[in-house]
């Protein structure tokens, strides 16, 4: 039997031994050493990790790449991010959205990212113009990665008239998930409770910006955990940032961590953005503000990471690689043993999959064969070195390649 593409000397994530691993129509037909090799495709990893496509959760193709329209900061304090994307959203066109959507989304491919989840803002300010521009990439790099779009009212809902029509019209129109930023609402349970009401209704997953500050006796999370329990959307609801609890004791940490455990809330910590964004307001031994998602996980709570924003003023830097990513969470939040470092390889493959409720992900017989090629043996040595992805596959088929350095030095 011929394969459609048969990869050799693979190393599976937690294996020393070389494999093969075989994809027929699109999914993984075999996984083992020695099978025959006779594939349309036939490629050599030559001991290289090969490792299912990265997940990533939380971006926003939006209102990427606008850093340069966006004038100076203001201040350090406050840094006025929200306050500056909002200043030039008037300007957004769907075709401006969607060439910067378009060179993100191409660099988060080129990384090895096959499965993406966008934050998408709608208001009267940018209209759908934000959501057009980034739907038309669903279908046209479906070659490449599945795309979905979670809706969300970034500069408030209830105080902002007009926004929740155009979350329903998005909702309508294609989006499969809502947001939240109640931070821009006084009343911020008011619009919890509202966005609640309209999954139910549309029946979409729920993933909001949440608990951004240092008071982690303030926390709007646990109200989420009591409507997810109420509505009966356990495992379906997420929440982004979450940094007061970085600032939190280790009993408040564990009785929060607990409590979204028992309530099958995750966290997405999106170190990038909280990084740049926190600890403004002091002048030494400045505050880190980036949540420590190994904890999260040993203590039984669903933790993954994300890019979130890329050269805007929430995060003026960013090339949308999860690896790197990885590597500055595991560095800030000091985890550099292997086992720790294995367990952040999980925050955006498995565990990002487990938050987007991805059963049929990962390397194994019949699952979609979305995978891609590590210039590293390991996932932890892949960490420490922020190894380059070099090959990646979308349902078996070569979505980009990228070639090792060459070095030349005198004859």
């Amino acid at each position: 039997m011929a394969f459609d593409l048969l990869l050799t000397n693979a190393r599976l994530i937690d294996s020393e031994a070389l494999t093969d691993i075989a994809v027929q129509g699109g999914r993984i037909a075999a996984i083992a050493p020695g099978l025959p090799r006779e594939a349309g495709e036939i490629l050599d990893v030559g001991g290289c990790l090969v490792s299912p496509g990265f997940i990533e959760t939380h971006i926003h193709l939006d209102k990427s790449g606008i850093i340069g329209r966006c004038g100076c900061e203001p201040a350090r304090n406050p840094h006025g991010a929200m306050e500056r994307v909002s200043a030039v959203k008037h300007s957004f066109t769907v075709e401006d959205v969607n060439a910067r959507a378009r060179a993100t989304l191409e660099k988060s491919i080129s990384h090895g990212t096959t499965i993406m989840r966008t934050h998408c803002e709608v208001d009267p300010k940018v209209g759908m113009r934000g959501f057009q521009g980034v739907k038309a990439l669903v279908d046209a790099y479906a070659w490449a990665i599945d795309l979905e779009i979670c809706v969300m009212p970034q500069d408030g809902m209830l105080d902002n008239p007009g926004t929740e029509e155009l979350m329903i019209e998005a909702l309508k129109s294609g989006a499969t998930v809502i947001g939240a930023a109640p931070n821009y609402d006084r009343d911020r349970h008011g619009q919890i409770r509202r966005v609640f009401e309209l999954a139910v209704e549309f029946d979409v997953d729920v993933d909001m910006h949440l608990d951004s500050g240092t008071n982690p006796h303030d926390m709007d999370v646990i109200l989420v955990c009591e409507l997810a329990e109420r509505h009966g959307w356990q495992g379906r609801c997420a929440i982004g940032h979450g940094t007061k609890l970085a600032s939190a004791t280790p009993e408040r940490f564990l009785e929060v961590t607990h409590r979204m455990a028992q309530a099958g809330v995750a966290l997405t910590v999106l170190p990038a953005t909280d990084l740049f964004l926190m600890g403004r307001d002091q002048t030494e031994n400045v505050r880190r503000g980036v949540v420590d998602g190994v904890a999260m996980l040993r203590a039984g709570a669903l933790a993954n990471l994300s890019t979130n924003n890329v050269q805007n003023p929430f995060t003026p830097f960013g090339d949308a690689q999860l690896i790197r990513m990885a590597n500055l969470l595991a560095n800030v939040t000091q985890r550099g043993d292997a086992a720790d470092l294995r367990m952040v390889w999980d925050m955006f493959t498995a565990h990002s999959a487990r938050l987007l409720r991805r059963r049929d992900y990962g390397l194994a017989v019949g699952n979609p064969a979305d995978m891609v090629v590590v210039d590293a043996p390991d996932p932890v040595q892949a960490l420490r070195d922020i190894a380059p992805v070099l090959y990646g596959f979308k349902r078996g088929r070569r979505s980009f390649t990228r070639q090792r350095a060459e070095l030349h030095p005198p004859a």
